[in-house]
């Protein structure tokens, strides 16, 4: 129990090692030569601009999961590992729904994760996501319905199949703990 804690303990101190090394870095750059510390602190202002929204967003969500008990236990018991179809199903779909970038939902995959979520099914919904619904038009615009319909199917069901196969690679209970 005591070895877990630590272990925890050490990963956490990780992440503000290298937040602390990194803003070393971007202060060295600064006094080193002030035109490159200010354009790279442009551009992260810039990213965290984009980025806030989005973040906002899946901090909402989380936070709505968090209040509807319920909704969390019922969201787990379809992802969970007695799932069967539903879970390979509502993976699919909410790939093809979720927009945004990848990053954004990493966070939600995590917390469903510790709540007993397939890796399967992670990386079904991960795969699922380069079905971009408001791209779908302009596909069969240039390069027709039947192709824009077969190559979704095909992404679809090789979602499925990278899912699969991720966990049968990795075991089912996944490379991490439930409570890690």
């Amino acid at each position: 129990m005591a070895e877990k804690k630590t272990e925890k303990a050490r990963k956490g101190l990780g992440g503000w090692i290298f937040l602390l090394a990194t803003a070393a870095i971007y202060l060295g750059i600064y006094v080193w030569k002030p035109v490159y510390g200010e354009a790279s602190f442009g551009h992260f202002a810039k990213m965290a601009r984009d980025i806030a929204p989005i973040l906002l967003l899946v901090f909402v969500f989380l936070w709505a999961l968090e209040l509807v008990q319920g909704m969390k236990d019922r969201l787990a018991g379809l992802v969970g590992h007695d799932s069967g179809v539903k879970g390979w199903l509502v993976a699919v779909v909410g790939g093809v729904l979720s927009h945004g970038p990848v990053y954004a939902w990493y966070p939600l995959l995590q917390s469903l994760q510790k709540r007993g979520m397939r890796p399967a099914l992670m990386a079904t919904f991960l795969y699922a996501r380069s079905i971009k619904l408001p791209w779908l038009p302009l596909m069969a615009h240039y390069f027709g319905m039947g192709y824009m319909l077969i190559l979704t199917a095909y992404i679809a069901c090789f979602s499925v199949l990278n899912g699969w196969l991720v966990e049968r690679m990795i075991g089912s209970g996944g490379s991490r703990g439930q409570g890690d």
